[in-house]
């Protein structure tokens, strides 16, 4: 059965997160389970950049630090990795406070880097992760609970996109475009390839609105744990209050087929009733996903029009010039003072906004997703 289990908890000290932790593990057999003796174990962490604890992008390092230390008692050794998309990964891990868990359990903290393959996928057949994720024994995948402007949320399976090597995701957003569908088939062919043995959410405080970094924190007051992440994703995603026809995730999984789009009520086990709703989330409204699909002729300059675009917020921006730089498909650039879109090339990925340190890019909605809220989809 592809069960999931949902626990309270509403704090991040340690011993209580360790406690939560435990139970979580021993829930689905126990750490030994998982981990051997002298197994390598890579510690996913969602490490999309450089921000302090307290914004609530990155997965808390308490968390971090429960789970590393499970892993030692289990013979394990854990190492703490991730891919920032631009920032330099010393600083953003400093800055995270994994570096700090690190020294003091006396683990490694690495930037996933030299590239190599994944196994051809059911969409893509040639995806490169960093070389670590290829040889780990386990992988412990540790997301963050947050909204995200191009996808609705980013949970467990999102983050394993992280494994793709630096700036490369930024490649892989403008080769795949506004089909949001298809980089969702992207994420299956990378959750499929990368095969996390675990995965444990961090929901204790997280994120709505803008997200992955631009929204604010939101207390969902969960931790969340399941072998098998798709799973784990689709329960959220209808807890969070977002219909399942618009989380395109889900709508790439059915199209394959996948057993998980089932949605059994069993599936639910711990603290949370299967009919739990979270209020008050706010999820991006970046696009009435509901009626693109439906129209066949709708080409990418179309689409363009009638999809929400990223907006500059010239009072916040301090000129660093992150956005310009993460800009695959070149649609933007500094001038005067002033941030200019192109947004004929712009492919609506919202990475400039993911990227940037002070909030100073939002986006506007379109004519079409106004409609989609008066008429009610």
């Amino acid at each position: 059965m592809r069960q999931i289990l949902l626990l309270h908890q509403t704090h991040y000290e340690l011993s209580a997160i360790e406690s939560t932790i435990n139970r979580a593990f021993d829930f689905f057999g126990g750490g030994k389970r998982f981990i051997a003796p002298g197994n390598k174990v890579l510690l996913k962490v969602n490490l999309v950049a450089g921000h302090k604890t307290e914004r609530r992008v990155t997965t808390d390092p308490s968390v971090v630090e429960a789970v590393a230390r499970l892993a030692l008692d289990c013979g394990g050794h854990p190492v703490i990795a991730d891919s920032p998309g631009i920032d330099s990964f010393n600083r953003a891990a400093e800055k995270t406070g994994f570096m700090d868990v690190a020294r003091r359990l006396g683990i490694p903290c690495v930037e996933l880097d030299d590239p190599v393959a994944l196994p051809p996928g059911e969409s893509f057949h040639k995806i490169e992760v960093g070389r670590l994720v290829r040889e780990a024994d386990v992988i412990l995948n540790l997301p963050k609970m947050k909204t995200h402007g191009q996808m609705l949320l980013t949970l467990g399976v999102k983050n394993l996109f992280g494994c793709v090597v630096g700036r490369a995701k930024a490649t892989w957003h403008y080769n795949v475009g506004l089909d949001r569908e298809r980089f969702a088939s992207l994420l299956l062919d990378i959750y499929k390839g990368v095969a996390p043995a675990f995965t444990l959410l961090d929901g204790v405080i997280g994120m709505d609105g803008d997200g992955p970094t631009s929204g604010q924190p939101f207390p969902y007051g969960m931790i969340a744990a399941a072998e098998d992440a798709l799973t784990l994703d689709f329960w959220l995603c209808r807890m969070l209050g977002v219909t399942l026809e618009d989380f395109p995730l889900w709508r790439a999984a059915r199209q394959r087929g996948l057993p998980e789009c089932e949605m059994k009520d069993d599936a639910i086990a711990g603290d949370f009733a299967k009919d739990y709703h979270f209020s008050g989330v706010r999820v991006p409204a970046t696009q009435s996903l509901r009626l693109i699909p439906r129209l066949p002729f709708v080409g990418p300059l179309i689409e363009r029009a009638m999809t929400s675009r990223p907006v500059h917020i010239p009072e916040r921006c301090i000129g660093c010039g992150r956005c310009q730089e993460v800009c695959a498909a070149g649609a933007l650039k500094h001038s005067g003072g002033n941030l200019r879109f192109d947004y004929n090339k712009c492919i609506r990925c919202y990475c400039c906004q993911e990227m940037c340190p002070v909030q100073a890019i939002g986006f506007k909605e379109s004519p079409l997703v106004r409609l989609g809220k008066i008429i009610g989809l």
